[in-house]
C-alpha cells in the first residue's frame, strides 16, 4: 500500500491572483479513509472488472470516494495523495485491457458530449493521439477522468 500523504492546496495563491508570496493553506486528508479508499479499490481490482464498473463503484457520484469524501475540499485532497495515483494507474490499466470493448457484464450506456474548442487546440488533440497510437476519444476520456488542480479551471 502507498504512504500515506498528506497534500496541500494554495487557497490564498489562488485568492491573490496568483501571489506567489502567499502562504499555501494546508487541507489534511484523513490517513484512514485514504487507506480505506485504496483497500476497496483493490480488493475491486483485483476481482478485474471492466474499467466502466471500477470507475463507478470507486470514483463515481456514488463510488466509495465520494461516500468517503463528500464535500469537494475533501475530495480534493485526496486526490493529491499516493491512494489516488495507484487507483488512477488500476483504472489506467483496465482501460488498457478493455482496448476499445465495451463492457459487457454490467453495461452502461454512453453519452456523448459536444465540446467547442479551438481549431488549434483539436489539432495538438490529433497529434498527440497520433503519437500515442489512439483514438482522439480514447485521449479524451483520459484526460477526463485524471485529476484537475481546481486553480486550473476557470470559472464562468
Amino acid at each position: 500500500m502507498p504512504e500515506t500523504q498528506t497534500p496541500y492546496r494554495s487557497d490564498t495563491y489562488a485568492s491573490n491572483g496568483g501571489n506567489s508570496s502567499a502562504v499555501a493553506t494546508m487541507v489534511e486528508c484523513d490517513p484512514k479513509k485514504c487507506q480505506e479508499a485504496y483497500r476497496a479499490a483493490s480488493e475491486l481490482f483485483r476481482q478485474n472488472p471492466d474499467w466502466v464498473s471500477f470507475y463507478r463503484q470507486v470514483l463515481g457520484v456514488g463510488g466509495v470516494v465520494r461516500q468517503l469524501y463528500p464535500t469537494q475540499e475533501a475530495c480534493t485532497a485526496f486526490e493529491q495523495t499516493k491512494e489516488y495515483e495507484e487507483i488512477q494507474r488500476m483504472l489506467a490499466k483496465l482501460r488498457e485491457q478493455s482496448n476499445g470493448k465495451q463492457p459487457s457484464a454490467q453495461f452502461e450506456p454512453t453519452r456523448v458530449i459536444t465540446v467547442r474548442l479551438p481549431k488549434s487546440l483539436h489539432e495538438s488533440l490529433r497529434a498527440e493521439a497520433h503519437e500515442k497510437h489512439t483514438s482522439m476519444n480514447k485521449l479524451c476520456i483520459s484526460k477526463l477522468v485524471q485529476f484537475i488542480d481546481n486553480e486550473l479551471v476557470p470559472t464562468e
